[in-house]
């Protein structure tokens, strides 16, 4: 069985005309594939290179241009007979396609099981080195594999998986295709509203999370502190059901915000590229706003790691978080509105100064 470390020689690399991605699910963790795939490409430029992913998350690669073709699955409830079936269905489908190689992105028990049964002769997936877990972890599975790194972006973290194909970490940003109907969409709102010349700071608060959702009143201490001091004009993303939640945390302001127009994601993309600085909970319009290269501000809680979840190796996207914070029901996180401030005036220094440098 496989090891950790091995790397495929130059003729199997030859071999390898079909290629698999397995990362069903959510947002998030689909975009943050795509910062590879240029380097996965250029190394295989001739290839067929597929993307195995939910339909509802199917929107986060689609235009994407090193990928052929998206293979979808249905998203059922969880441990349903409609969700095995799914799977079942999955599994038929991608043995018939015939891949080379698979790079499961996931390593979870249903990715394992696709991928097991795909019939590919090179298989790529995350090693798991707890003891008693070679057989339940399913390492022997896979033919290659790679330990993860849970102290660097998950972004740059899933190169690290290429390695058994000589292929190292790039500067490529996560990426995610708008389209000109949704920049066409957003201007005519921005121009209707008044906010074309406007630097705007884009909130996004709800998170479907618990754990992950900073208290609406103080969000809206930070919306009323920057609209008070600064010149920039406070916009309210919002997704489906999300919109009562945003129009509490209005409600909460002393200043009046503007609350986006109904939105898909492709549009609320087209927003963050208007945007001037983003702030929001730990999620996925966060790793959004980074594929659109809009500065960021994270505000995670006590049960994710931002070294994971955050592109803090670049400047321009920041965090706050209390690593001495532990209770997951008090949704402070213990951060203060004045300390969300203090990181917005950081990040507005520095987009200031090196516009100067420019």
């Amino acid at each position: 069985m496989g090891k950790t470390g091995l790397k495929l020689t130059d003729e199997q690399l030859k071999e390898i005309k079909r290629i698999l991605i397995i990362q069903y699910k959510p947002f998030g963790d689909v975009l943050l594939n795509t910062a590879y795939l240029p380097a996965l490409r250029k190394k295989f430029p001739d290839a067929t290179i597929d993307f195995l992913v939910q339909k509802p998350f199917k929107t986060i690669l689609e235009n994407n241009p090193n990928l052929n073709n998206l293979i979808l699955m249905e998203k059922k409830k969880g441990k349903t007979f409609g969700y095995y079936m799914e799977r079942i269905r999955t599994i038929f489908k991608v043995r018939k396609l015939k891949y080379d190689m698979i790079i499961d992105t996931i390593r979870g028990p249903g990715s394992s099981q696709i991928t097991f049964f795909s019939g590919a002769k090179y298989r790529l997936g995350w090693n798991r080195n707890k003891s008693l877990i070679y057989l339940y972890g399913y390492n022997w599975v896979y033919n290659f594999r790679e330990k993860r790194d849970h102290k660097i972006y998950a972004g740059r973290a899933k190169f690290k998986l290429l390695r058994p194909l000589g292929i190292e970490e790039t500067t490529d940003n996560i990426f995610y295709h708008v389209r000109p109907e949704s920049v066409e969409y957003i201007d005519k709102w921005l121009n209707e509203s008044g906010l074309r010349s406007k630097k705007l700071v884009v909130f996004s608060p709800v998170t479907p999370v618990y754990r992950k959702q900073w208290e609406f009143e103080r969000f809206a201490k930070v919306a009323d502190m920057i609209k008070e001091k600064t010149a920039c004009e406070i916009v309210l993303l919002w997704g489906p059901g999300e919109l009562e939640k945003v129009e509490l945390m209005a409600s909460l302001m002393k200043n009046k915000p503007v609350i986006a127009p109904r939105t898909t994601f492709n549009q609320a993309a087209a927003l963050l590229q208007k945007t001037h600085i983003y702030i929001g909970n730990d999620g996925g319009i966060n790793h959004l706003a980074v594929s659109q290269n809009t500065p960021t501000i994270a505000i995670f809680g006590p049960k994710t790691d931002p070294l994971k979840w955050t592109a803090w190796h670049l400047p321009f996207h920041k965090y706050i978080r209390d690593f001495d914070f532990k209770d997951p029901k008090d949704n402070t996180f213990n951060i203060t509105p004045e300390m969300v401030y203090d990181k917005f005036t950081e990040l507005m220094k520095f987009i200031n100064d090196n516009k100067a440098v420019e």
